[in-house]
């Protein structure tokens, strides 16, 4: 994470921010505030508050990560060199922003979902802006939701492309099975009954049942009923899910709902850094 941030704030600066050092002289100490200027949940302030301190800057945390913000609400103050502050300002800002408008929307959908299904979890996918991964994904913690894999060594997701070159269900998850650590849970995604059936089946721990409708999501969770497999795995739907048709999903008993969306679809979040007359 450490190294994540620092690329991040030296891709910004270069060698020197040529504005503020051409403008601002040395051995000033300067108070400013990072401020809310519209309604959601923040992220992203554990993380400002990491690179505020590296770099040598006082800060006060006045909301943490994950609480909710109205306009005009102070975030964060901070105290210390301008040239520094105004240096770091717009990384800080851009990773605050895009995280606080990711968590925004999972917690939207978080509690749409739980008025009408208690117990199901609002996830990410990978469908992250490379680089950001981390970062993206601390923000739907920060909403409420569940990260789902971090990386490709979280857990085993067979999806359909690994289907289309071994040739089946249970063939998959039997291949998987053997090369897994009884530590890693195993995971295939199916678009059809019958896929998901074998895949009950043969164990799988998860099923994601992929681009189906809510209507196709609970013909299949009937079907496991019926066999007696309902209770053994964990059921994900997945696939153009969004605040539009997540409630949908939510009514089915689906264990799981994963949305790109949440991501690839989120707008980031207004605020803005305020800093006093300097002395």
């Amino acid at each position: 994470m450490r190294s994540d941030l620092a690329r991040m704030i030296y891709d910004d600066i270069g060698f020197e921010d040529i504005t503020t050092c051409a403008l601002i002289p040395p051995g000033l100490n300067v108070k400013g505030q990072i401020i809310s200027k519209e309604e959601g949940i923040v992220a992203g302030v554990e993380l400002a508050f990491e690179i505020f301190r590296e770099f040598g800057v006082e800060t006060e945390i006045l909301k943490n990560d994950g609480e909710k913000i109205r306009p005009s609400q102070i975030i964060m103050e901070i105290e210390g060199d301008p040239r520094k502050i105004l240096t770091l300002e717009r990384t800080v800002l851009n990773l605050m922003m895009r995280m606080s408008g990711i968590a925004t929307l999972t917690s939207e959908m978080v509690e749409m979902v739980r008025k009408v299904n208690p117990d199901v979890l609002v996830a990410g996918t990978r469908k992250t802006t490379p680089g950001l991964q981390f970062f993206e994904k601390k923000a739907i913690r920060s909403g409420g939701g569940d990260t789902h894999r971090y990386r490709l060594d979280d857990s085993i997701l067979i999806k359909d492309n690994h289907l289309a070159l071994v040739g089946g269900v249970t063939e998959a998850l039997s291949r998987a099975r053997k090369y897994a650590s009884f530590t890693k849970k195993i995971e295939i995604e199916v678009e059809t009954m019958e896929e998901a059936l074998e895949a009950a089946r043969a164990s799988a721990d998860i099923i994601m049942l992929d681009n189906m409708s809510s209507n196709e999501v609970t013909n299949v969770l009937t079907a496991l009923g019926k066999e007696g497999l309902r209770d053994n795995v964990i059921i994900e739907v997945s696939g153009g899910i969004n605040l539009d048709n997540i409630m949908q999903f939510a009514k089915t008993g689906a264990d799981v709902i994963s949305a790109g969306y949440i991501t690839h679809s989120a707008k980031s979040l207004d605020l803005s850094l305020d800093l006093e007359k300097m002395y």
